[in-house]
């Protein structure tokens, strides 16, 4: 059997490091958090630099955590730019193997296989991942670290716990060679894919490392963790069957689409309401453009930190599949309605339209449906992404997105979340 041979490269410190290169700076002796100024101080850091890190800064952390003593500069998040950058490296991996043999995993995080490359390069895995990182460093100042392994997992544990410790930034595993270095590792928390949680669970069976797990009776793990232990137990070893390939070729049996957001402060219920409706409207338009129809939604919503009770959710379903913002908000807004407490304030806000598939141009009529409205508002609401596309997400609005507490207009200048830096 062919030994396989996998690349996880990892940008360093992402966002950090593209504002530092568009200063002109160096994010190894730079100071500098990604952070939205406009926000409390209680704001979580996208991003800081190495610099920061050797200072004992945590990736994540929020400003107030960040020592008074220390001197730093803040860089409000400009998404746009970085999802730029993050397309021009993504034009230097394909300047050494095929789209095909690349997995996005994330915005600074891609794994490469480059198993049939070598021979073409006449370099090892470990060569070949220099030039990558070289060739990402000369077009855009950006450093990266990587992980070669012989499978996707060992590649991931590569670059998680062994590249930072290596002076080129690389580190390099295979099966042999995880259960020789990386058995007695703690902590278990270091581990791709084992949380807190399981870490824990693990822990009060007296289990702390990989090689415990490995040893462990397969049949107790399968009683403790049920179908995840399969996963945890060809992780213990070292094993990892799942290749680029299979990911690229898989297909959900079900599709859905979600949005989440987490409000800036406490929302009465009638305030809630509308951020639903709001969000309802943005789904509805997002279906239309991707083609989709839905026939139930689900709707998650938490309340204030302060109140320490657990969130509500519940599902409406909707008698025919479709887009049709008409049909969807007044069914999203009474089932927001029906399972929300009307006296607890309101923080996070998740909504899913579950089943999602391709409009075929058929459809399933109930009796009192009147065909011709929903026709047109549909042509309505792909005018509406028209004018979008051509003017920007806020040249066309709604009344609601009005609204003092709306956030439909700033969500539009956001991209995941953040500012977008336009």
């Amino acid at each position: 059997m062919e030994t396989r041979q996998y690349l996880c490269i990892d940008l360093k410190s992402f966002y950090a490091s593209v504002e530092c290169v568009e200063r002109g700076l160096d994010p190894m002796t730079t100071n500098l958090v990604v952070a939205d100024p406009e926000r409390s101080d209680k704001t979580i850091c996208l991003a800081v630099t190495p610099a920061m890190k050797a200072l004992g800064v945590h990736n994540r952390c929020r400003i107030f955590e960040i020592p008074s003593n220390i001197e730093y500069l803040v860089a409000p998040p400009r998404m746009k730019r970085y999802v730029e950058y993050a397309a021009e490296i993504y034009a230097v991996y394909l300047q050494f193997v095929s789209a095909e043999d690349i997995h996005v995993y994330s915005i600074d995080e891609a794994f490469l296989d480059v198993t049939h490359y070598m021979a073409l390069y006449g370099m090892t895995a470990k060569e070949l991942a220099q030039e990558i990182m070289k060739a990402i460093f000369d077009k855009t100042g950006i450093r990266a670290t990587c992980g070669v392994g012989t499978n996707l997992y060992l590649a991931k544990i590569a670059l998680d716990i062994t590249a930072k410790h290596a002076e080129d930034f690389i580190g390099v595993l295979n099966e042999e060679s995880y259960r020789k270095t990386m058995w007695d590792h703690k902590p278990l928390t270091d581990f791709w894919r084992i949380g807190k949680g399981t870490a824990k669970k693990l822990e009060t069976y007296g289990i702390h490392t990989m090689g415990q797990i490995a040893r462990t009776e397969e049949d107790l793990l399968y009683r403790w963790f049920g179908i995840d232990a399969e996963l945890l137990i060809d992780h213990a070893w070292g094993r990892e069957p799942v290749t680029i390939a299979d990911i690229k070729g898989y297909k959900a049996k079900s599709n859905c689409l979600t949005s989440g957001q987490v409000l800036m402060r406490d929302y009465d219920f009638d305030e809630g309401r509308l951020i639903v409706k709001e969000m309802m409207d943005l789904l509805c338009l997002e279906m239309t453009q991707k083609n989709l129809l839905t026939d139930s939604v689900t709707l998650h919503v938490g309340y204030s930190n302060q109140l320490k009770r657990e969130p509500t959710h519940g599902s409406a379903s909707i008698a025919v599949k479709t887009n049709v913002a008409g049909l969807l908000i007044p069914a999203v807004a009474a089932l927001y309605d029906r399972i929300v407490d009307p006296s607890a304030p309101i923080r996070r806000v998740n909504l899913t339209c579950n089943r999602v598939e391709a409009d075929t141009g058929f459809e399933q009529l109930s009796l009192f449906a009147r065909p011709e409205t929903g026709k047109r508002e549909q042509k309505l609401q792909q005018a509406v992404l028209g004018i979008k596309e051509r003017f920007g997400k806020n040249a066309i609005l709604k009344g609601m997105n009005l609204e003092e507490s709306a956030t439909t207009r700033e969500r539009n200048r956001q991209i995941g979340g953040h500012k977008s830096g336009e």
